[in-house]
């Protein structure tokens, strides 16, 4: 018995999903529109902009011409200090100062990301802009400004440009992600028409078929009226010549 009305709640789930099929396709459609609309019609493109720099040996090791694993290790260790040193206001205000908005310190220093490239004395710097010359310009000035204030800060000299950013190079937006967007509201919308399927079936308290009579009354069917369109004519001769044979056997009797 459970298994029977597994197989009838089975039954009922695709029936349901048969019934609404196209209202389920065109909500999830118009969801993927919409999310398609406000991706290329709302949302600013942003665009992204990477240098690095190169943390190598300090100034007394360059004396000797060698590098030493204790270097290596220091070096490492500062790597998380300049990380906080590159976003800090000293360094920050001299960067708004160069790009001409010294009012959008914080600003600018929201836009930038800093990171350790992982097993590596490697800085990776990168800048986020509505604009991909701005993008390039602020993280090259960060890059830039970072090396001649860690001199003053720390007095050593042990950082280099590894790479600068070009404008030319940074390629597509990183953000909007249409793929991904219309993605997610493929799956959103795929749920949410499901579950308004569901629920006006459970709402539709009618009673349509044969089935639903002997499930929601308890009463067993014993038969049942069919229905003719009026367009039908064979349907209606034949319905006209039944009444015929009826009545003449009516007379006889």
């Amino acid at each position: 018995m459970p298994q029977q009305e597994e197989t009838m709640n089975v039954r009922e789930v695709v029936i349901t999903l048969r019934k609404r099929f196209w209202m389920i396709v065109l909500i999830t459609l118009l969801f993927v529109a919409v999310s398609a609309g406000i991706t290329y019609l709302v949302m600013t493109p942003v665009y992204q902009a990477k240098s690095e720099l190169l943390v190598n040996k300090s100034q007394e090791g360059s004396k000797t011409g060698t590098i030493s694993r204790n270097d290596i290790e220091s070096n490492l260790q500062l790597i998380e200090t300049y990380n906080v040193v590159m976003k800090s206001p000293r360094v920050m205000d001299k960067v708004a100062q160069k790009m001409g908005q010294p009012d959008r310190v914080s600003a600018l220093t929201s836009q930038i990301s800093v990171s350790a490239v992982k097993d590596s004395q490697v800085i990776s710097i990168e800048a986020k802009d509505p604009d991909k010359q701005r993008a390039a310009m602020l993280v090259n000035t960060v890059a830039q400004t970072f090396q001649e204030e860690i001199t003053n800060i720390m007095k050593v000299d042990n950082v280099q440009i590894l790479t600068k950013a070009k404008a030319d190079t940074n390629g597509g937006p990183v953000q909007p992600k249409p793929i991904v967007n219309m993605a997610v509201a493929f799956v959103i919308g795929l749920i949410f028409s499901m579950a308004l399927a569901f629920l006006l079936e459970y709402l539709d308290n009618t009673l349509k078929t044969e089935e639903d009579i002997e499930k929601h009354l308890g009463l067993p069917v014993i038969g049942s009226i069919a229905v003719i369109e009026a367009s039908d004519k064979a349907g209606v001769r034949k319905l006209e010549e039944r009444k015929a044979q009826v009545a003449a056997a009516g007379e006889h009797s």
